[in-house]
């Protein structure tokens, strides 16, 4: 069906992220089904098996998480009654697939913060916070499960300005709380809104009830005195004490929110189908449309002076493809628009190979389904078929020569050693592998020379889990899972010298190389891991060869002699060396840097880092004992605990190597009450114990594979 298109200012991209089951995706359901794109409601662990629409994966469906970011579009009249365009990205909450919400918040306009009206800002709303704050997202919060026991929208308020310093300013008010929630009262036009019906669809408008009024108006003036900062009409209708319009209160509030020094505060309960199209509104009044926003691209025929892009149809095309999926039928390419225009059948460019591509097939995806257009614009968020290429490519017209930011990509944490369990699968193993990496740029499959396994790296045990239950299921490949192995580094705590001579003389023309000098720890505010400095002076070691030793450290480096595993935070400095007219090559100084690396590194005091998660765990307080005495034994330091409507929050600091098996652990002991989430937090020396019990396994295996 061919849409004709629409007026950029009635555009809206969002994304809904939030804590693992803050309701993400059952807000999404209910935002589909207020705006007619669906016609039923389906709960996310539903008992009819449909399951919500933007979950299409059978494990999504199964496990009741969201694992890929689903996209989505629809239609709203907005409280102006003006209809709104708006697309959707609903984002998992697993920290896990953190790489998924990356990719959302790189392309969006705005976003929804989703809070619970219990556990308040958790560990993921601080990660997703960060990533809204990195790609300069303004937003709006959204305190759900207002239903629940022990729910509190003031107190969540207070979190967001403490916890994550927003200026956070309530837009409404809840009337009744827990399971007499029944609506909530709108500050800005001071009416009541109550929604009745199966389906809460219908709206009943009221007068603020009478009991509540006082405290409506008090909530009133924090709103205007919030608003009067980015207003002088409204600031001065505050100081002379007159009554604020609400057109000129809205005005206010977007600008603040676009700004991104104000977040507007709505609250209701998706489940029970409350306070949903008041958010709506919402987005469509105070989030910013494609135009408002500053998207910057690089020039590439100026140096890569940053250029902005402007949100029109009659520029230059610019678009970003930002996330692939392998479909039924090739290649689907997700791609935000920036300026121009695109239709079917148009050639555009891939600025990374300068590859000139046909656009056979352009779609809006709805979910797993997609709705064929003819033609796109600034602003848009499409699919397209056919084109080959890789995540984060910019796609041009050919004339504009420009490339857009990439995205942040974390780094793994966790590695398995993964084989299919029959030779006859492994055709298909392979295929679902190249598949997985190209979509997914946190997972990474690499071959260890060694041992000679194929290891599988991700975010988390969940991650890979998710994969090897994706290639069983998808390609129909059982997969034989090896032990979890952590992403350990090694690092260096003093300076160590070497002058290494590496000499070959048996007739003829040898080899011969002598370097001299030394290496030293890097600040710990260093950026890069591995630095390399050449202070050779007086041509000691020829020009030529220095770019060799400088290769020499970097394939060092790779391998620390502890363990085995790369080294970081280390600047190597070249100073001294002699070279043979005749028998000095490339090759000989790469050697001879190679083995004066580790002749240093012997002295420069070696450890082994670990990867420490920042884990947060929350279980009934009756529980306390159990859960802090189980962090305790996991070499777990306690930098929290807070006790929140009769729930434990703690949370610690552990190694990655000691978590494996948690989860059940943490179940059994509080009666499958309790839950927790951990993320990457930094690297740290192992204890010496530790290092010295690796340092021999390691050794022993060494001695073994000699053998």
């Amino acid at each position: 069906m061919a849409t004709a298109l629409a007026n950029i200012d009635i555009i809206r991209n969002i994304g809904i992220s939030a804590h693992i089951d803050s309701g993400k995706t059952t807000l999404s359901e209910r935002i589909l089904f207020y705006t007619g794109k669906v016609h039923a409601i389906h709960e996310v662990k539903g008992k009819d098996g449909v399951g919500a629409k933007m979950d299409s994966m059978d494990l999504e469906r199964e496990k009741g998480i969201t694992i890929q970011s689903a996209a989505t579009y629809c239609e709203w009249k907005g409280s102006d009654g003006i209809d709104y365009n708006i697309n959707i990205i609903d984002t998992p909450g697993h920290v896990d697939f953190t790489i998924e919400v990356e990719r959302a918040l790189r392309v969006l306009d705005g976003a929804i913060l989703v809070l619970c009206s219990v556990s308040g800002v958790q560990s993921q709303s601080i990660t997703v916070d960060r990533q809204m704050r990195r790609y300069k997202v303004p937003r709006l919060a959204f305190i759900n499960k207002m239903d629940r026991a022990g729910a509190n929208a003031y107190r969540v308020t207070q979190q967001l300005r403490d916890k994550l310093a927003h200026n956070a300013i309530m837009m409404q008010i809840p009337i009744g709380s827990e399971d007499k929630f029944v609506g909530v009262v709108d500050l800005v036009k001071m009416k009541a809104y109550y929604y009745d019906g199966p389906a809460g669809e219908t709206i009943r408008t009221e007068d603020v009830p009478a009991d509540m009024l006082e405290e409506a108006k008090t909530k009133r003036l924090e709103l205007v005195n919030a608003a009067g900062e980015f207003d002088d009409e409204v600031a001065t209708l505050f100081l002379e004490d007159k009554e604020v319009p609400a057109e000129t209160l809205m005005r206010a509030v977007r600008k603040g929110c676009i700004s991104l020094k104000m977040t507007p505060v709505f609250m209701g309960s998706a489940y029970k189908n409350k306070g949903v199209q008041a958010l709506l509104d919402g987005v469509c009044s105070y989030l910013p449309n494609p135009k408002e926003v500053v998207n910057e691209a690089h020039d590439q025929q100026k140096n890569e002076e940053k250029v902005a892009l402007e949100s029109t149809p009659n520029k230059p095309f610019v678009g970003l493809a930002f996330k692939l999926e392998d479909g039924r039928y090739g290649q689907l390419t997700y791609m935000r628009i920036y300026q121009g225009k695109v239709a079917k059948g148009d050639f555009i460019i891939n600025c990374v190979n300068q590859k000139k591509v046909k656009v056979p097939r352009l779609v809006r995806m709805h979910s797993d389904e997609m709705h064929d257009i003819d033609a796109a614009q600034a602003g848009d968020i499409v699919a397209l078929f056919g084109v080959d290429c890789a995540s984060g490519d910019t796609f041009t017209d050919g004339d504009t020569k420009v490339t857009m930011t990439s995205m942040h990509i974390p780094d793994a944490v966790i590695s398995l050693a993964i084989a299919p369990k029959e030779k006859a699968g492994a055709a298909n193993f392979s295929k679902a592998l190249n598949r997985f990496t190209r979509e997914d740029p946190t997972f990474r499959v690499h071959r260890d020379e060694e041992s000679a396994q194929t290891i599988a790296s991700g975010m988390g045990e969940l991650h890979l889990e998710i994969y090897c239950e994706r290639i069983k299921r998808e390609y129909g490949c059982e997969v034989v899972v090896g032990q979890p192995q952590v992403a350990y580094r090694e690092t260096i705590q003093q300076r160590g010298e070497f002058a290494y001579t590496h000499k070959k003389q048996t007739g003829g023309s040898g080899q011969f190389a002598r370097v001299c000098g030394y290496i030293e720890p890097l600040p710990a505010d260093a950026v890069e891991a591995y630095e390399f400095v050449d202070d050779v002076v007086g041509g000691s070691i020829p020009r030529e060869f220095i770019p060799a030793t400088d290769k020499g450290f970097k394939e060092a480096v790779k391998k620390g002699s502890l363990i085995g595993f790369p080294v970081v935070g280390v600047r190597c400095v070249i100073n001294d060396g002699l070279s043979h007219a005749v028998d000095s090559s490339e090759q000989a100084f790469k050697t001879a840097a190679l083995m004066g690396f580790r002749e240093a590194y012997a002295e420069a005091k070696p450890v082994i880092l670990e990867p420490i998660m920042t884990v947060e765990v929350q279980a009934p307080e009756e529980f306390q004992g159990q859960v802090i005495g189980q962090l305790n034994q996991r070499r777990g330091v306690i930098m929290s605990t807070e006790s929140v409507e009769g729930y434990l929050q703690a949370v610690a600091l552990i190694p990655l190597s000691e978590m494996f098996g948690y989860s059940t652990d943490i179940r059994s002991a509080t009666q499958g009450k309790g839950e927790f989430s951990m993320e990457f937090a930094k690297y740290q020396p192992v204890p010496r114990a530790t290092q010295e019990q690796m340092i021999k396994e390691f050794k022993e295996k060494q001695a073994e594979a000699k053998k």
